[in-house]
């Protein structure tokens, strides 16, 4: 009996080794699969992270690029909006410039503007207005005697001989100090503008002991005006010039005494950037 009892434990134990054995080669088999897919994954991962490294690189690099064409933009905008545009021959002007004349225009009377056809009237228009404030001509009282013009870039701003001098004299009246007072704070608040005093005077003719014709007479009105504003108003003489015209550029002709009033008067040249200038009529 015992020894029938031996061989079967025998079998039953070499069967048991069988099997574990398999089960060795199979987890063993497993394990190495598992560890190329693992190997695998990993090659796969550092070459999603090296395309990913890539990807933000070239998403850096596009930002940074439409970051530069945003200040590009930027700029060509801020650029355009200085950008100068010449209309014919009568002025140079930026859209920037374009747009504060609109915004005054619409500060206008309706029947004066009705009156611009053009971009010179309108430009006309939008500084006379402005000028006129600054200078606070309706307060002096004296808007029938004061003209403001541009062209080609230059404003022109035209005094009643009147209301400067007394007839044939070149002695600035005190009435008119508040005219001159204006057009002194207009000139030393921007360093741009440059002044030219023009004296312009009628066709009669004048002699006596001290103005020896027309041009002596408009001449020396002229350099009364910058003296005055040189010594008393602080302008700086640098930025004045004196200049007699005599009776040779009539506003319209010596025929009578209303036309001969207008054409005794002394012009106030401004030479700005007329951007600039505008702008600073504009500023509140």
């Amino acid at each position: 009996m015992k020894l029938l009892i031996t061989p079967v434990i025998c079998i039953a134990l070499l069967t048991t080794s069988c099997v574990s054995k398999k089960k060795y080669l199979a987890l063993e088999s497993q394990h190495t699969a598992t560890k190329g897919t693992l190997q695998k994954t990993t090659l796969e991962k550092d070459k999603l992270t090296a395309n990913f490294k890539k990807i933000e690189s070239r998403v850096a690099s596009y930002n940074k690029k439409i970051n530069s064409l945003e200040s590009d933009n930027v700029t060509l905008v801020n650029e355009n909006e200085v950008k100068l545009d010449k209309v014919g021959d009568i002025a140079v002007l930026s859209n920037e410039t374009r747009k504060k004349m609109r915004a005054t225009l619409a500060k206008v009377d309706a029947t004066a503007l009705a009156e611009a056809k053009t971009l010179k009237d309108s430009l006309n228009i939008a500084i006379s207005y402005n000028l006129k404030n600054k200078m606070n001509i309706d307060d002096l009282g004296t808007a029938g005697d004061i003209d403001i013009n541009i062209d080609q870039t230059v404003v022109m701003i035209s005094i009643a001989d009147e209301l400067l001098f007394n007839t044939a004299s070149y002695r600035v009246k005190k009435g008119a100090y508040k005219v001159i007072t204006k057009l002194a704070d207009i000139i030393k608040s921007e360093p741009s503008i440059d002044v030219m005093i023009e004296g312009h005077t009628d066709s009669r003719t004048i002699n006596n002991a001290v103005v020896q014709d027309n041009w002596d007479l408009s001449v020396k009105r002229a350099t009364a005006i910058v003296r005055l504003l040189e010594s008393k108003f602080d302008v700086d003489g640098s930025r004045l010039i004196a200049a007699g015209r005599g009776d040779t550029m009539p506003l319209v002709p010596n025929t009578s005494n209303e036309n001969r009033a207008k054409n005794r008067r002394t012009k106030i040249v401004i030479l700005p950037n007329l951007d600039k200038f505008f702008a600073l009529l504009a500023a509140e």
